[in-house]
């Protein structure tokens, strides 16, 4: 199959609500920009019609694809089953509530054209570009996670949450195979696992809005994610991570010039 330019993932747990208007907003965005690009949808074992609105959708679009997990296994999971799958030369993943709008998906690509090998979106780089804010407890347990990861795992990153990330392929091939965190803990072992391959993660400012309809609970989830977390240093002492196999030769998506900042 010919390769894309590029490939966005959307993980999707009972989103018959927004689906489909999440899919209008990026089948126009493509359009409009004339990007060659395809549209992954991993359902994750929604019980409502989420993956029939998806099918639909793909009916009118060609460039949308649904994949559909065996059973409800978590949004890490659903992420890397699209990242692997995806065809394009740079693959990112956005939610499905496109808090941060898929519009602002350029300026991730082009952090990648730069010669990052990983672009993430970031909510705190530039606090002026949240259009709607979250409520105060969501910013303090939000902000209390992002502390205790980068003291636990060291990553120098204001926002490692944000569900807004892009990749050379090469680097999402190397970063995916490697993953094991599979739900709401994984945004820290993608980056750490980049960093631990010595690739270049550049972190960018993005326009982002808060959604009163996520899902995510600070007290069940957050505990979670904090076993994830020992659970990722686990992992590297056990050596899953190291670059053994990994390839030197640079990613075809990079433009020649050099990066305008230094290696993280």
């Amino acid at each position: 199959m010919d390769r894309l330019r590029y490939s966005i993932v959307i993980p999707a747990f009972n989103e018959q609500a927004r689906i489909g208007a999440t899919l209008d907003r990026v089948m126009a965005c493509i359009q409009a920009r004339g990007w060659s690009a395809e549209v992954l949808v991993v359902d994750d074992g929604s019980r409502d019609q989420t993956a029939a609105i998806v099918a639909a959708a793909a009916q009118k679009f060609p460039q949308i694809q649904l994949l559909r997990n065996s059973a409800n296994r978590g949004k890490g999971y659903s992420v890397r089953n699209g990242i692997l799958q995806a065809r394009g030369e740079v693959v990112m993943f956005t939610d499905a509530d496109l808090s941060a709008p898929i519009e602002e998906a350029e300026r991730l690509f082009d952090a990648i054209r730069a010669g990052a090998d990983v672009a993430i979106g970031s909510r705190w780089l530039d606090r002026s570009r949240q259009t709607l804010r979250q409520p105060r407890y969501r910013r303090f347990f939000g902000r209390c996670f992002n502390g205790l990861t980068r003291l636990v795992m060291h990553l120098p990153f204001a926002d490692t949450q944000c569900g807004f990330k892009a990749f050379c392929r090469e680097s999402a091939q190397a970063i995916f195979m490697r993953q094991r965190i599979e739900r709401w803990g994984f945004d820290p072992e993608l980056l750490y696992i980049a960093l631990r391959l010595r690739m270049k993660v550049q972190e960018v400012p993005v326009t982002w809005g808060h959604d009163e309809r996520s899902r995510i609970s600070y007290l069940r989830d957050g505990l979670r994610m904090i076993q994830d977390l020992v659970m990722v240093r686990l992992y590297s002492l056990a050596g899953l991570y190291e670059a053994d196999g990994l390839e030197e030769d640079g990613c075809a998506c990079h433009e020649p010039k050099a990066m305008p900042t230094a290696k993280i």
